[in-house]
């Protein structure tokens, strides 16, 4: 059974994996929960740069920068029927969940391509 924690405390072991499995990272993008000590921990033990994206106040819509990448792959994602909804119990039936269904998108975009 896994213990369940915050995503702003397993946040620094997410990104010290992603950058074991993909070195030449250089940058992470995340949103204001993640500012603080948190940005200054993740240079100093992934030699990694986590960039905040900051919501402007008062201005009415506004894309932010590099958000919307997350949203729209979290929008495909939901078009699947397993992935709609929370309904796996193990993390890693749902990560490989998340695997085939991103092959399955690129697949069908290099198909219409």
């Amino acid at each position: 059974m896994h213990k369940s924690i915050q995503d702003h405390d397993g946040a620094l072991n997410l990104f010290a994996q992603a950058r074991c499995k993909a070195p030449t990272l250089r940058k992470f993008f995340a949103d204001q929960e993640y500012t603080g000590k948190l940005q200054n921990r993740c240079l100093l033990e992934t030699e990694c740069l986590l960039m905040i994206t900051k919501k402007v106040v008062d201005t009415g819509f506004q894309v932010i920068p590099k958000r919307w990448i997350v949203a729209r792959a979290f929008d495909w994602l939901s078009n699947f029927r397993r992935m709609s909804k929370g309904y796996e119990h193990s993390p890693l039936t749902s990560q490989n969940n998340i695997f085939f269904n991103m092959i399955t998108i690129m697949l069908d975009k290099l198909a219409h391509f």
